[in-house]
């Protein structure tokens, strides 16, 4: 399956593919933070909504090749942490390649998320799957900005992505060959 990084390490975490039983952790992140919110899923009643809604979403991207989240495992805790993942997006009716990233609560400011968005946008350059990639942040998800920015993108521009106001942050091949070479 293009584009998932199952398998693939960091110093500290492991990549793998998200599993149904991976549920009773991923709710918290529905549960505990305005997650749903900022991910396009205010419609939805009850964090156990939000989070089947999630896990849809990731099941239908593995069946069609879109990409797709990946759990994140710390490697000294053994324990998920997180996810992230390139996705296939469409973006004001241009297919592109996005870097998603979530991370559970308890495990917020810790830099996972900068080091998982780094492999994965590492790992969609290496593989020359686009010129160019993105990060579609919510205008008020200040948090996943700054691991944006941390991940060597710019503020690209502001537009509507399913009903929400949203910042388009990119990154392209030739910036991040400098980014690398620093």
């Amino acid at each position: 399956m293009k584009y998932l990084l199952d398998g693939q390490e960091t110093e500290r975490l492991k990549f793998r593919l998200v599993q149904p039983d991976d549920f009773d952790t991923w709710i918290s992140l529905f549960r505990d933070s305005d997650a749903g919110d900022f991910l396009g899923m205010a419609d939805l009643n009850t964090p156990e909504e939000q989070c089947q809604r999630w896990f849809d979403i990731c099941d239908n991207r593995y069946k069609k090749d879109l990409g797709g989240m990946n759990v994140l495992i710390d490697k000294t805790l053994n324990k998920m942490v997180g996810q992230c993942g390139l996705l296939i997006q469409d973006v004001d009716e241009i297919k592109e390649l996005e870097i998603g990233y979530s991370i559970l609560p308890q495990y917020q400011g810790k830099g996972y998320a900068t080091e998982a968005a780094r492999k994965c946008r590492d790992h969609g350059f290496e593989n020359d799957y686009s010129d160019h990639i993105i990060s579609i942040i919510h205008i008020d998800n200040t948090k996943s900005a700054q691991v944006a920015l941390r991940n060597g993108m710019t503020k690209w521009k502001r537009t509507e992505y399913k009903k929400m106001p949203v910042d388009i942050f990119r990154i392209t091949r030739e910036e991040w060959l400098k980014v690398k070479s620093q």
